[in-house]
């Protein structure tokens, strides 16, 4: 039997609200490299510094990340529905893995352009102080970026903000590598510029694949670190009725994690006592783990490996039609019979009323019969006769 967890309805608010810090970030981020853009394009033109110009077009990729991460926090936000029974989550893994890909595209070109530019240093024209100038204001408002993103991204919990700030450390490191090149070139150091581009481009190709590596591993359903498995395990281990936990695994999805658990529980319990422990253990997780989303319990009698010769065994009305044979005719039942399926075979508990069991004679016939039956069974373990004493 399987019990899923289903999200609280409180969980609708948090994550607007959430979404709506994401975005307010997200337009601090995009005021910044407009501004920077304009002054890094304009001053690298004027000054001849072609590394400014390229940092400066580095900057306004950021501007399409930033709207790429608009999107996908807004439509994150959204609620599940029929089509997305876990919510819209991986929007932001989607965002993650395309911003991971537009730094590596970035990073590839910067050392195309550095390694072509290295080649011909006789031809790069002269440099204007006040492209370094540019590179340290540049330098500075990156790095302020960076560390007001990375405080949000940290209270959030968001992946995909984390990976919009690290894009802003990348830019400040770029500039100061950039700052220094120029400040190289204009000391008379003239290669020092192109291969402050090359330096960069390896930096933003490097930052770019590992985001896009970080997002594939979500996309494929990469469990969530052993350490934190352990404290979920001990977690469920520690609930009331849990004999023993098995086959437990983990996924991310954003900034949640989804749950799978098998637990092991009293074989001749009752369905509902079973349901009532799947509930506590998935209550215990979503408490005590509030990065998890959702939590599947499926609870089992036995190890999973025992339970496979359960399923060859007969289900409950082939049971009850060679049970009403086994008892005979004239034997009432004050209660539905109770089957149990154990070690791979069947048990029973059939329920007599009190006054046909006052009969000691006849109730001792009965039992003789049945326990011949059962001997001779490839498939009952035992049928255990009840005297009810009350309704």
């Amino acid at each position: 039997m399987s019990f899923e967890a289903s999200s609280s309805s409180s969980a609708a608010p948090l994550d607007a609200d959430r979404a709506r810090q994401a975005q307010r970030a997200t337009w601090v981020s995009i005021a910044i490299n407009v501004v920077l853009t304009v002054f890094q394009i304009a001053v690298g033109l004027f000054a001849h510094a072609q590394s400014l110009v390229a940092d400066g077009m580095h900057t306004l990729s950021d501007l399409l990340g930033d709207f790429m991460v608009m999107f996908a926090s807004r439509h994150g936000a959204n609620p599940a529905d029929e089509k997305h029974p876990y919510g819209h989550g991986r929007y932001e893994t989607a965002a993650s893995m395309v911003l991971g890909l537009i730094l590596a595209g970035v990073g590839a070109g910067f050392l195309l352009t550095a390694g072509g530019r290295l080649q011909s240093l006789d031809a790069l024209p002269e440099l204007h102080p006040a492209a370094l100038w540019m590179a340290l204001v540049t330098l500075a408002g990156k790095e302020g970026l960076f560390r007001y993103m990375l405080a949000v991204a940290q209270r959030l919990r968001s992946p995909m903000l984390v990976a919009n700030a690290w894009h802003a450390r990348a830019d400040a490191a770029s500039s100061l590598v950039v700052a220094v090149g120029i400040g190289g070139s204009l000391l008379g150091y003239r290669f020092l510029e192109p291969l402050a581009a090359a330096l960069v481009g390896f930096m933003i190709l490097r930052m770019g694949v590992m985001l896009a590596y970080e997002a594939l591993r979500e996309l494929i359903d990469t469990g969530v670190d052993a350490e934190e498995v352990a404290r979920i395990r001990e977690t469920v281990t520690g609930t009331c009725g849990v004999l023993d936990v098995h086959d437990l695994r983990t996924r991310r999805m954003a900034h949640r994690v989804l749950v799978d658990a098998h637990v092991r529980v009293d074989a001749r319990i009752s369905v509902s006592e079973g349901h009532r422990i799947a509930e506590l253990a998935r209550q215990r997780v979503r408490a005590g783990h509030p990065e998890v989303l959702d939590v599947l319990v499926h609870v089992d009698t036995e190890e999973d490996e025992s339970a496979v010769a359960d399923h060859r065994l007969p289900g409950r009305g082939a049971l009850l039609e060679e049970l009403d044979g086994i008892l005979g005719d004239g034997v009432p039942q004050a209660a539905p019979a109770v089957f149990h399926y154990v070690g791979g075979r069947v048990e029973a508990e059939v329920f007599l009323p009190f006054d046909w069991c006052a009969d000691v004679d006849r109730l001792a016939a009965l039992n003789a019969r049945v326990a011949g039956r059962v001997a001779a069974s490839p498939h009952w373990g035992q049928i255990a006769l009840m005297c009810r004493i009350a309704p």
